[in-house]
């Protein structure tokens, strides 16, 4: 049950809480969680219906970096916050404060704590932020087409701490389930795409481009800024991807088999062809097939 500042809950009674929002429709269940910093949640099931926002004429490719967090392909950039690295001086003398208690303490339990909660209030911060940019890119555009990073890969490099506090993978799930929600069209383009390297007016593809530099010059003469050319390049390659010059979406969707196509019949086996030097089965007997001539 549900008051003003309270939930009542089975076996244990009234509990006060503090509501981060109202309930969208009355819940089915309740789930209490607790998370590393000795907080308590309550997370509700309940049944919503989706709610598609008025269509938006323009498109936006987005290319996500360490300078500058996310790119547009109108040439907005969005400079990274780096929460982590903002919070690292006070989260360094909070581990050293650990290191110095003796183990099974109580004192070291607390301090432990204490650095349980500054990482919560790191992740807390970042997640807000990237709700609130996430939310104003769908809400202004009708497709948002991203790169499919390898997050895992980059994080064993020597970039991981600032691949860490980028976030990516939590920024593009966010965009991913809230297109879904809101009627809007997602899309990942295929890592291997040179996004950066492929000028954006010819289609020329440089051969190499090293991280330091920031801005490079096509032999078509186009003068490109690094990060907007491969935001560009990742907008007409979703395009491409998801449509035809009509509009058109080119791959059909997902349907189930026919199911004379699903299943392996018992004389599915006994077929005579064979590629060279590979054994085939004939009527339960196995035939080495041999180069003709």
């Amino acid at each position: 049950m549900l008051g003003n500042g309270r939930l009542r809950l089975p076996k244990i009674g009234d509990v006060p809480v503090r509501w981060l929002r109202q309930l969208p429709a009355a819940p089915s269940s309740v789930t209490i969680v607790k998370d590393a910093a000795g907080r308590y949640f309550a997370s509700f099931v309940v049944s919503t219906k989706d709610e598609a926002l008025p269509l938006a004429e323009s498109e936006v490719g987005i290319d996500l970096g360490l300078a500058h967090f996310a790119v547009l392909s109108d040439g907005t950039k969005v400079t990274a916050p780096k929460f982590l690295r903002q919070a690292a001086r006070r989260l360094r003398k909070l581990q050293k404060s650990v290191s110095r208690k003796k183990k099974g303490s109580n004192n070291r339990k607390n301090a432990v704590l204490e650095v349980a909660r500054a990482h919560t209030k790191v992740a807390d911060t970042r997640r807000d932020w990237q709700h609130k940019l996430s939310t104003a890119i769908i809400r202004d555009n009708q497709a948002v087409y991203v790169e499919d990073l390898c997050v895992t890969g980059l994080g064993r490099t020597r970039l991981a701490k600032s691949v860490h506090d980028a976030g990516w993978s939590s920024f593009t799930a966010m965009l991913e389930y809230k297109a879904i929600r809101h009627g809007r069209t997602f899309l990942k383009v295929d890592r291997f795409f040179p996004s950066t390297r492929t000028c954006s007016h010819c289609g020329r593809v440089k051969d190499k481009l090293p991280l330091s530099v920031r801005s490079w010059t096509c032999f078509c003469g186009s003068h490109h800024d690094r990060d907007v050319n491969a935001a560009v390049n990742i907008l007409a390659a979703g395009r491409a991807e998801s449509r035809n010059d009509r509009g058109a979406h080119v791959r059909p969707a997902l349907v189930l088999a026919p199911r004379g196509e699903a299943v392996i019949r018992p004389d599915a086996a006994c077929s005579a062809r064979s590629v060279e030097g590979i054994a085939v089965l004939v009527g339960g007997e196995n035939v080495n097939s041999e180069p003709n001539g």
